[in-house]
C-alpha cells in the first residue's frame, strides 16, 4: 500500500517517540496498547492535525478506531504486518524527502521498533483486548530422500570439458546441493562445475555450450540437472542434464534473451522457464511441448519455483509481485503482496506448507501458503553497516534464500554475510565470505582477487544438513560446517 495522497505531519510523527521505559517490569511486561501507550503520546502532539478538528490527509488519530480506519489513502496500520504498514515505512524510510516527521530528525531505531512490534502483537486497544492469534507455521521433516531406494546419484567418468578464460573472474551465478548425494553443482562461464562439499574434492564438469547458466536445480531424485540461462540478449533455453553421465537428456525454451528463472518439477515431467518477457512458460519435459503461460506479472521474472508435492508454482518478478499458479491447470490461486523491491529468490519449504521469498527491499519473508499470510517477516534481514561519512540510502538487499532438510533456511545478502534462520525465524548462525578464505572453513574454485569486493550471490545448504555453502562476485565457493563459530565480522 502506497497512497501519494497520504501525508503525515511532523506535529504526527513528533508523536511516535516511544520509549521502552513505558513497559512495565521486565519480569511480566504489559502489552504494548493504544490506550496505555499510543493515544497519550498522539493526544499531545497529533491531534492538532489528525484530530477531531482537523484531519490532514483525512488521517483522524484521536481515537483508536479513527487511527484504525485509516484516511483518505486508506489503512496506515495493518494488524501482524508492520512491514506492510505505511505508518512504518514513513518513519522508516532513508530518503529524508519521504521520511516522516520532515524537517527533523529521523525516529530512533528503538522507538521504530517498538511501532512494529505493536503491530505486528495484534494492534491490541487496552490491556483487555483480544488480539489475532499468533501465526505458527509447525513443520514436520519429511521423509529423508537419503534414504531412496537405490544408491545415490554421484558422477562417474564424466568426459573433460576445456574451461574457457575470462578476461575478469565470472561470478557463481547459480549454485545446487543435490538432495541425495554429497554433490554440489556450481555454475562458470559456459560449464557446470560438479564439487563434494564435505572433502571440496572436484568431481567433473559438465559443458553449457549456450552460455551463462544462470540457473542449476537438482530434480528431487538427484538424478537430473537443470541448467538455464543463455547469453544476454541473443539466446535463453534449459537443459536437463544425467548426473551420474553429465548426458545431455532435453532442452526446451527458445528464448530471445537469457532465462534467469527456472525449476523442474518434482515428478521431472515439466520444466518452468521466466525472464525478462514478463511470462512464465511451462514445457512438458516429455516432448517439448508448451503446456501453459502464465502472464499475469508486469516485469521480469526473476524467481519461481515449483513446490515439492508439484501442486503449485510460486513465480516472482522484478517490482516485488509474487503469484501462486497451480501447477496443473496454469490457474492463478494467490497474489503475495508484501516486498517494495525485486524478488530475488523463491524457496519452498520439503512439506510444501511455506514458501520464502526474499528481496532487494531486504526482507525475508515466509509465506503460509494455505491463504498467502506472511507469517514471519524480516525486514532488515541483512543490514549494511553505513560507512563513515556516507548519506543517503544503502543497498540493503537479499540475494538468495533456499530452505534445508529441517525446514531452517539459509540466505545471502549485500552485507556480505550468509546467515541461518530457524523454522521459526530465529537467526541460528551466521557467515562472511569478507573474512578470508582458510583450509579448515572454506573453499575456492581460484585464489581470491587482489582488489576485488566480494559479495555473496547464492546460498545452498548439503542434504544432510551439515554444511552450508555460498558463491561470490569472484566466482568463488565458499564452504562451512552448519555449527562452526561465526566469523567476527559476520555477527557485527
Amino acid at each position: 500500500m502506497r497512497p501519494s495522497s497520504l501525508s503525515i505531519t511532523s506535529c504526527c510523527m513528533a508523536a511516535i517517540l516511544l520509549t521502552t521505559g513505558m513497559l512495565a517490569g521486565a519480569d511480566e511486561p504489559k502489552p504494548i496498547t493504544f490506550d496505555d501507550h499510543i493515544a497519550p503520546i498522539l493526544k499531545k502532539h497529533c491531534v492538532q492535525c489528525h484530530g477531531e478538528s482537523k484531519q490532514q490527509s483525512g488521517l483522524n488519530f484521536a481515537t483508536y478506531a479513527t487511527l484504525i480506519k485509516g484516511g483518505s489513502g486508506g489503512e496506515v496500520v495493518a494488524a501482524g504486518r508492520s512491514g506492510a504498514s505505511r505508518l512504518v515505512e514513513v518513519i522508516s524510510a532513508d530518503d529524508p524527502a519521504e521520511r516522516m516527521p520532515p524537517k527533523s530528525d529521523p525516529v530512533p531505531p528503538d522507538q521504530i521498533a517498538l511501532i512494529r512490534t505493536w503491530i505486528d502483537t495484534g494492534l491490541r486497544e487496552n490491556a483487555g483486548s483480544s488480539v489475532a492469534a499468533k501465526r505458527t507455521l509447525g513443520f514436520k521433516p519429511m521423509a529423508s530422500s537419503l534414504t531412496a531406494d537405490g544408491p545415490p546419484p554421484v558422477p562417474e567418468n564424466l568426459a573433460s570439458v576445456e574451461k574457457r578464460k575470462t578476461h575478469r573472474p565470472f561470478p557463481l551465478l547459480a549454485l545446487a546441493a543435490s538432495p541425495r548425494a554429497a554433490v554440489v553443482a556450481v555454475s562458470s562461464y559456459e560449464a557446470i562445475d560438479l564439487f563434494d562439499p564435505a572433502t571440496r574434492s572436484h568431481l567433473g564438469s559438465i559443458a553449457f555450450a549456450e552460455g551463462e547458466p544462470h540457473v542449476l536445480k537438482f530434480s528431487p531424485s538427484g538424478r537430473v540437472l537443470l541448467a538455464a540461462g543463455g547469453m544476454p540478449v541473443q539466446n535463453g533455453v534449459a537443459v536437463l542434464f544425467d548426473v551420474t553421465t553429465g548426458k545431455r537428456l532435453a532442452s526446451v525454451g527458445d528464448e530471445p534473451d537469457a532465462v534467469i528463472a527456472a525449476d523442474i518439477s518434482p515428478d521431472e515431467k515439466q520444466v518452468a522457464i521466466g525472464g525478462s518477457a514478463r511470462v512464465v512458460k511451462i514445457f512438458s519435459t516429455e516432448n517439448g511441448k508448451l503446456l501453459h503461460t502464465l502472464a499475469r506479472h508486469t516485469d521480469w521474472i526473476t524467481s519461481l519455483a515449483f513446490s515439492p508435492d508439484g501442486k503449485l508454482i510460486a513465480t516472482g518478478d522484478r517490482i516485488g509481485n509474487i503469484h501462486l499458479w497451480d501447477a496443473q491447470s496454469g490457474g492463478i490461486v494467490l497474489p503475495l503482496l508484501e516486498h517494495k523491491g525485486a524478488v530475488r529468490a523463491l524457496s519452498w519449504r520439503s512439506d510444501s506448507g511455506v514458501v520464502a521469498s526474499c528481496g532487494e527491499d531486504g526482507a525475508i519473508v515466509w509465506w503460509d501458503v494455505k491463504d498467502g499470510w506472511p507469517a514471519i517477516n524480516k525486514s532488515n534481514a541483512h543490514p549494511p553497516a553505513r560507512p563513515a561519512g556516507y548519506f543517503g540510502k544503502i543497498a540493503n538487499g537479499v540475494l538468495d534464500a533456499v530452505f534445508g532438510p529441517n525446514g531452517e533456511l539459509a540466505t545471502c545478502g549485500r552485507d556480505g554475510t550468509i546467515r541461518l534462520w530457524s523454522t521459526d525465524g530465529n537467526e541460528l548462525n551466521s557467515f562472511s565470505i569478507r573474512s578470508g578464505l582458510s583450509a579448515d572453513a572454506s573453499t575456492s574454485a581460484a585464489a581470491t582477487p587482489k582488489g576485488v569486493k566480494l559479495l555473496p550471490t547464492r546460498v545452498a545448504i548439503t542434504a544432510d544438513g551439515n554444511f552450508i555453502l555460498a558463491g561470490d562476485s569472484a566466482g568463488q565457493l565458499h564452504v562451512w560446517p552448519r555449527n562452526s563459530v561465526p566469523s567476527v565480522e559476520a555477527t557485527k
